[in-house]
């Protein structure tokens, strides 16, 4: 979940092309950060507890190298210290190292080499320490000896002075190497490098890459030389960057006006390929992470109302209990923004270990799930930086209901629906808009709990705008089945409690506004979105009528709104605390 970022080439600014690398991927580790670098024939470290976009662009200008990592950091092993920040060197000061990822054997190995050799307590330390112990045989044969002992998922960047080499290895989590002319750099994510190039190198699970003149790719395991090919990506670098917004969360927000539209422009013969996936499986799983675990919940219903048909849901850290009822004959549908889910990735691992095919629907090409996968279909969503996701869930919820429709034999129809709401949604997102729902924010904004309730398809909405509140306000919010509130649940409904209840031109409406009305009857603050406006509302955000497609439009608000919060509230809904864009780790 950190940000790797590491550079050799012919420009001796390495340390600030480093530091430029890692603001660009702050997003996913903002605790504290680091950069190593040679210079002299030795290795120089900075790190500091804080955020990389703190550090001026002269902090680093005097420094001549060109060759230096550097690391954004979300803490997991060790507190938020100077002393854990990555860069790591080793116990003799010869091998620096920046890593993402657990090593689960840290402690055992932390013994065998010695404690007085160590400075922190990460697990991350093991790693230099331990290629420095083979040292004496040269610095690429240490480091492949170093990752045999390591177990657990990881990506870490190593470099040493002596041989002026940078070395990547990866296991179970992101690393991509970029090329340009006479210079690569190593990141964990491509919006670090793009605006130099974009060219990449894959590096995939179980490889290492040794960069000195040009890269040589090796498998970890049996030490083969691997051959790569160049692949051109299709990102721009200002698609990656805020331009006129605060907050990449609203920026993304607003590029919902298109990326609904790039999303359901897929080729047909994906699409029907799919849906035949779909038919003849004997076992149909949707299975994520977080936000795209609420997708999949809402594909559940697409695909009971529009298609028919029944699937099942589990998040993807559940999902492994269900290997009981998995068979060959299975499909499992995994959803992810960034591809690099771990989760995701190990439930993957479930279903093809019983012989399973698995479809993926991502947004980042050449990503681990989506090169894991049987078969993928991508969301087309452009860079996502805000932790909080937005464009791409709503992107997600757009191609699965377009494969409802698929299935249902209406894929023209379904695709319509989805231009006609793409159309209507580029109208709500205007300047009068977003100003009532600040005043809607306003009013709240000084509330410690919040409930959102909605039924059918946004019944998932609802959990997944508990979700948008919690990460990026720190409001205390939860999401219910509107019929489950006389269960339980409207016993936390007090004089002035705000409730957001999600409405839709739909079968359950009127169970809706019976359940509004409940909550109406013990002093709940009612803001009703919908389409259509009811007494009982307090406050009324209205969207477009978009038939099956309402939980897109019933969501856009609900993001608007959890980021007025965040903003109101003096917290930055870039980088909420405790939290990193992609979760890498177990």
């Amino acid at each position: 979940m950190c940000g790797i970022f590491g550079y050799v080439g012919k420009r001796d600014n390495a340390a600030t092309l480093v530091v430029d690398g890692l603001k660009k991927l702050e997003y996913r580790g903002y605790d504290s950060w680091g950069v190593s670098w040679c210079e002299s024939g030795e290795l120089k470290v900075k790190k500091s507890v804080g955020k990389i976009s703190d550090v001026t662009e002269g902090e680093f200008s005097e420094v001549n190298s060109s060759l230096a990592i550097g690391h954004s950091r979300w803490a997991t092993h060790g507190g938020v210290t100077e002393a854990n920040a990555h860069p790591h060197l080793s116990f003799g000061g010869k091998v620096a190292v920046v890593h993402n990822g657990i090593i689960e054997n840290y402690l055992e190995l932390r013994k065998e080499i010695g404690e007085d050799k160590f400075v922190s307590d990460t697990d991350t330390e093991v790693i230099p320490n331990l290629i420095e112990k083979y040292l004496d045989e040269g610095f690429e044969e240490a480091c492949k000896k170093a990752i045999a002992h390591l177990e657990g998922r990881f990506a870490f960047v190593a470099i040493e002075c002596d041989s002026h080499k940078i070395i990547g290895a990866r296991r179970g989590s992101p690393l991509i190497l970029g090329v340009a002319n006479g210079e690569y750099f190593l990141a964990s994510d491509i919006p670090a490098f793009l605006e130099s190039t974009n060219i990449v190198n894959y590096i995939d699970d179980g490889e290492m890459v040794v960069i000195d003149k040009k890269p040589r790719f090796y498998s970890i395991e049996d030490n083969i030389a691997i051959g790569k090919r160049d692949v051109e990506i299709e990102w721009e670098a200002e698609n990656a960057e805020k331009g006129e917004f605060d907050h990449f969360m609203l920026k993304e927000i607003m590029e919902q006006k298109d990326t609904i539209r790039r999303a359901i422009n897929q080729d047909e013969k994906e699409i029907k390929r799919v849906v035949e996936e779909i038919k003849k499986c004997r076992g149909c799983f949707f299975s994520g992470c977080g936000t795209a675990g609420k997708v999949c919940m809402t594909a559940e219903y697409f695909l009971s109302v529009i298609a028919k048909r029944h699937v099942n849901f589990a998040p993807a850290s559940e999902f492994p209990i269900y290997h009981h009822f998995l068979r060959s004959e299975s499909l499992l549908i995994v959803v992810s923004q960034s591809g690099e889910t771990a989760d995701v990735l190990e439930a993957m691992e479930v279903a093809k270990s019983k012989g399973a095919k698995v479809l993926s629907i991502v947004n980042v090409k050449g990503s681990s799930i989506a090169r894991n996968s049987d078969f993928s279909l991508f969301i087309n969503a452009g860079p996502e930086k805000a932790v909080a996701s937005t464009k791409a869930a709503t992107s997600q919820l757009a191609l699965l209901m377009l494969i409802a429709y698929a299935i249902d034999g209406r894929l023209e129809e379904g695709k319509q629906i989805l231009v006609e709401t793409a159309s209507k949604i580029n109208d709500m997102l205007n300047p009068r808009f977003l100003t009532y729902i600040k005043r809607v924010a306003k009013k709240i904004k000084s509330a410690e709990n919040s409930y959102i309730i909605g039924k059918a398809s946004n019944y998932p909405m609802a959990l997944e705008a508990a979700i948008k509140i919690q990460e990026v306000s720190y409001v205390h919010a939860e999401g219910f089945a509107g019929g489950e509130l006389k269960h339980g649940p409207i016993a936390l409904i007090s004089e002035g409690t705000p409730c957001i209840a999600l409405f839709a031109n739909d079968e359950v409406k009127k169970d809706m506004l019976s359940n509004t009305i409940e909550l109406k009857a013990r002093g709940a603050y009612i803001i009703g979105i919908g389409p259509e406006k009811f007494d009982v509302f307090d406050e009324w955000i209205k969207v477009p009528d978009c038939l099956h497609a309402s939980p897109i439009a019933n969501l856009i608000p609900v993001q608007i709104l959890a980021y007025y919060l965040a903003t109101l509230r003096g917290c930055n809904p870039d980088m909420p605390r405790n939290l990193a864009k992609s979760v890498t780790v177990k």
